[in-house]
């Protein structure tokens, strides 16, 4: 049983969770820094509260993570406020659902060693070269996102005694086999098609467009043709990276760090027992407990008394020993017992914890092993590098700030006082920004009265940890139709366009009604012919004829189904369904992904229901308005 509690946090798919979980919400680079002043909660959990420095530094590291993996397109979406308002509170929310677990893990009991936390680490992929552990990668991530190694750890043990109760609803899922059949016969079904493609170029390249009907267009759709608004922008950038190499660390500052640190830099003392536990409560169950250590005491073999008396099945088969732990892993009681005792094959009296009553031996004992201060000598400093470099870039960013509004008509001396240079972009659109100009924030000051109307600088302006930069606009340039001498091109393509879009939808129609009535006369006259016959499936790449074929209705024997679509280039294809494919049921047995994928479903409406549950049962109040900034 007490062994059943850890096995969540080695279950490999747990890991690869941990991983996610940890880079989107544990790095959190200088945002901790730049939070000051009085902390207002966010939000309230029982009697925990989530600051709101706690959930903007969240929010922070999902957004930059989110902006690597999306780029411009999710600045884009930042950019409607009503997207921003939700993508804030989906954060907030995760953070209290995950505060839920945590206090419910702790209601439970769940611990993680320091061996444990130390191993799943090591196990990430992010820190690995070629699948073997590397350290300098690990330093050189922990540095860049301004993490000391306690701090990280301390990140992984939370989230590992979480995922040891998430894991608990995961691993206890399981598909039915008939629910299998039918989510397989529906998803490895087929369908045997051709295809006839009317090319939007044999169509619009023909089409005639004269200088009257562009003009009138342009002069009726002048929306269309309208270069938005630009602003010539100054802005100073200041990155953590440019810190980074200024920071020296002295030999006795290093030496300070290991001795106050030493606990990191080894494993602490670990201790293997073996244990008989009858489960229970009551004098019942202490009683029977009492009886078994008087059995001890007379000489009864403790491995063959664990075998046959131990409620514990699974220790019990290995003559009632368990795996080496550390403090801070078991229940406390048992090791408050188990570490008292002293000498090897040493019994405890009957000792009561959680689960049960206990009789503990102690089988053997590994010594704590620290490791020498020269051998880690190299990985202090480093993180000592990353500490200052964190407190320099902390202080830079005031400097700039402070410069920027003592001096607001100009760059130039926030420049100077970072050893920062003032770079500048000639007329663009707010739409055409890129790079950390693109981002949310800058667009959002730019609309600023102060910023665009009064031209004074910005304020400092968080793009991501570690990044910051100020901004004034020098230059606006309103919005205005463009000449039509400059768009007359674009003009003309449109109309085309249009036209070869009707032609070539006019022409498909008719093809289509002639073969729905058994008359191919129209499709070998046209000089367009279908092309050999394909198998599809459900994740086939030309996605328009996927999402046609699939709602056709199967053919008769020997017949064929038709039906209408266009490509995303515009091209108009005609798609020829001519039989569909089941899967073999025999298959279905092999298919032991889609069988975790349906538990793995059932297990997340499992936690989401649990969710729910202690939120029934926790007072949850939120306290900030997730659509201010």
């Amino acid at each position: 049983m007490m062994e059943r509690l850890r096995e969540g946090v080695n279950s490999i798919g747990v890991k690869i969770i941990l991983s996610l979980i940890i880079f989107s919400f544990a790095f959190a680079g200088v945002g901790g820094y730049l939070a000051g002043g009085t902390e207002v909660p966010a939000a309230k959990v029982g009697d925990l509260e989530i600051s709101r420095s706690q959930f903007e530094q969240a929010y922070q590291n999902e957004r930059a993570q989110m902006q690597s993996q999306a780029g411009d397109f999710f600045s884009t979406m930042l950019s409607d406020p009503n997207y921003l308002a939700q993508f804030r509170r989906n954060v907030l929310d995760r953070m209290v659902n995950q505060s839920l677990l945590d206090q419910e893990a702790d209601r439970l009991g769940l611990r993680v060693s320091d061996v444990q936390v130390k191993q799943s680490i090591r196990e990430m992929p992010a820190f690995s070269n070629n699948g073997i552990f590397n350290n300098d990668l690990y330093l050189a991530a922990l540095r860049r996102n301004g993490l000391s190694p306690d701090q990280f750890a301390e990140y992984v043990r939370q989230d590992m005694v979480r995922e040891q109760l998430v894991n608990a609803l995961v691993s206890s899922e399981f598909a039915l086999e008939d629910e299998l059949e039918s989510l397989y016969k529906l998803e490895g079904q087929t369908r045997m098609v051709r295809t006839l493609t009317l090319p939007l170029s044999d169509f619009s390249d023909k089409a005639e467009i004269t200088d009257e009907q562009k003009k009138a267009y342009y002069e009726q759709n002048p929306s269309q043709f309208v270069r938005p608004e630009q602003f010539k922008l100054s802005y100073v950038e200041l990155t953590g990276s440019g810190v980074a190499d200024v920071a020296d660390v002295t030999e006795e500052e290093a030496e300070a760090y290991y001795d106050a640190n030493i606990a990191a830099y080894g494993t602490s003392e670990q201790r293997k027992v073996s244990h008989i536990m009858i489960q229970g409560d009551d004098d019942a169950a202490n009683e029977k407990a009492q009886a078994v250590l008087a059995e001890l005491n007379a000489g009864a073999d403790f491995a063959e008394l664990a075998k046959t008396r131990s409620d514990d099945t699974f220790s019990a088969e290995q003559g009632g020993q368990l795996d080496w732990f550390d403090k801070g892993v078991m229940d406390p009681a048992f090791e408050d017992a188990s570490f008292a005792l002293v000498n090897t094959g040493d019994v405890t009296d009957v000792v009561q914890s959680d689960f049960g009553f206990h009789i503990i031996k102690l089988d053997e004992i590994k010594p704590s092993d620290a490791k020498p201060f020269a051998d880690v000598r190299d990985e202090i400093i480093a993180q000592l590098k990353l500490q200052h470099a964190a407190e320099k870039f902390y202080a830079l960013s005031n400097e700039l700030a402070e410069k920027a509004f003592e001096m607001p008509d100009n760059l130039d001396d926030a420049a100077e006082a970072v050893n920062a240079t003032v770079n500048k972009t000639d007329f663009i659109a707010l739409n055409e920004l890129s790079g950390a100009l693109a981002n949310p924030a800058v667009v959002q000051a730019l609309q600023t009265p102060e910023v665009r109307e009064d031209g004074l600088n910005s304020d400092i302006i968080e793009i991501a940890p570690e990044h910051v930069l100020v901004l004034r606009v020098d230059d606006v340039r309103p919005e205005a139709v463009r000449p039509y001498e400059d768009v007359e091109a674009q003009v003309t393509a449109m109309l085309k366009r249009q036209d070869g879009e009707k032609a070539a939808d006019a022409l498909a129609n008719t093809l289509l009604a002639e073969l729905n009535a058994d008359n191919d006369a129209g499709v070998n006259a046209s000089g367009y012919a279908f092309g050999a016959e394909s198998e599809v499936s459900r994740v086939s790449p030309e996605r328009e004829v996927v999402e046609l074929v699939f709602t056709m209705p199967t053919p008769a024997a020997d017949a064929s189904e038709y039906g209408l679509t266009r490509a995303v280039n515009g091209d108009v294809l005609i798609v020829a369904l001519d039989s569909v494919k089941e899967p073999a049921t025999e298959e279905i047995s092999l298919q032991s992904q889609m069988a975790e994928r349906v538990a793995r479903t059932t297990a997340n409406a499992d936690l989401n229901a649990l969710i729910a549950q202690l939120k029934q049962k926790t007072e949850v109040t939120y306290s900030l308005d997730t659509a201010e900034q």
